[in-house]
């Protein structure tokens, strides 16, 4: 089930709203001041890719392995 993330224009309050098939603005209500003025906003997803190893001061390689980072010559690019 798809989320969606608003804004409202009158309260400035942001919120979540699950649309189960498609968006139907008419739906989106704000949960703080009940307006149905509202901005969609671009959501960011998050994903995870495996277990945590305890490597939260960012050290650890993200793709596995313990290199440097460089995959097939790329590290002189910027």
């Amino acid at each position: 089930m798809p989320v969606y993330d608003y804004k409202c224009t009158d309260c400035h309050k942001a919120y979540d709203v699950f649309h189960k098939v498609r968006e139907i603005t008419e739906d989106v209500i704000c949960p703080s001041c009940g307006s149905t003025n509202h901005k969609k906003l671009m959501s960011v997803t998050q994903m995870s890719m495996g277990s945590d190893s305890g490597c939260s001061d960012g050290s650890c390689n993200p793709y596995g392995g313990s290199g440097g980072g460089c995959a097939s010559g790329m590290c002189g690019l910027n």
